[in-house]
Formats: C-alpha cells, sequence, structure tokens
C-alpha cells in the first residue's frame, strides 16, 4: 500500500501535459480548497479531479471488488465516494465549476476524445464566467454605432 502514490501519477501527468501544451495555467493540490483538488485553474474557477477507477469505484470494466476483505473494501470504496460527492457539492457551493477524469478515460484509444472534451469545457466556463451581459432594450439609451451616423431618405 505505500508504494501506491497520491499525487504525481500517471493519468494526472498525461493531463497535466495537455493543459501545459495548449496553453492552461494550473495549479496543483491546492491545499486551501476543500478536497485538494488534482489540478486547479483560477482563471476558469476550475477544480479537475483525476480519479483512479479502483479507489473510486467508478462502474468500468478496470474496478474489480478484490475477493479477500470485501467488507474492509467495500466500506472503504463507499466511504471514498461520500467524500468525493461532499467535496465536489462544497467546490460547487463556492462557486467553482468541478471535473472528474476517470483513469478509463485516459487509456490511449479514447484520451485524445477526453483531453479535448476537458479543453472544450474549459472554454466554456471561461465564457460563462467572463460573458458580459448588457440589454439595449430601453428606448433612452440608444444602441453604439459602429459606423456614419444614420441618414434619413426621403
Amino acid at each position: 500500500m505505500r508504494r501506491i502514490r497520491g499525487c504525481n501519477t500517471k493519468p494526472e501527468m498525461i493531463v497535466r501535459r495537455f493543459l501545459y501544451a495548449n496553453g492552461f495555467r494550473y495549479r496543483v493540490n491546492v491545499k486551501n480548497l476543500p478536497g485538494k483538488p488534482d489540478i486547479v485553474l483560477r482563471k476558469y474557477a476550475t477544480a479537475i479531479f483525476i480519479h483512479g477507477c479502483f479507489w473510486h469505484g467508478h462502474s468500468c470494466k478496470l474496478f474489480k471488488l478484490p475477493q479477500t476483505n470485501q467488507d474492509f473494501w467495500s466500506t472503504k470504496i463507499a466511504r471514498n465516494q461520500e467524500r468525493d460527492s461532499r467535496v465536489r457539492e462544497q467546490l460547487s457551493e463556492m462557486g467553482w465549476n468541478t471535473m472528474v477524469v476517470w483513469e478509463c478515460q485516459l487509456k490511449p484509444n479514447v484520451r485524445q476524445q477526453t483531453l479535448d472534451g476537458i479543453a472544450d469545457l474549459l472554454c466554456k466556463a471561461y465564457l460563462d464566467r467572463h460573458r458580459i451581459i448588457k440589454s439595449y432594450t430601453s428606448e433612452e439609451e440608444p444602441m453604439p454605432m459602429v459606423a456614419e451616423p444614420e441618414t434619413k431618405y426621403v
């Protein structure tokens, strides 16, 4: 068990290299946020968690409950899932977007699709966060002119 790393895992490094190569700047394992997210992009108000399918109980072919000591493993994985949902809820209450990337989504045959999806979601989060909405429905305030003033034709 002590050889299992909690940070700088291969799936984390894949995502981090992709983000950096595509111009996204981030912080790693930010301690002052709930759950100490694996990757935090403040500009996008997004926290990314990269979960191993076994440790977080993902319903895919990589997850298989061990045959020995099943009670221990089932309660441990259930606690992990409860903690994950609680942390994501806390972050959303704080105004953060959260994203979970599963280990199986970074396998070579689906990796590029997953990474492109992450980039798309980050761009959407940025646009949603920085959108300036101004309504020009009032009659008092005229719409700004880009070209010459209107000419009246007779």
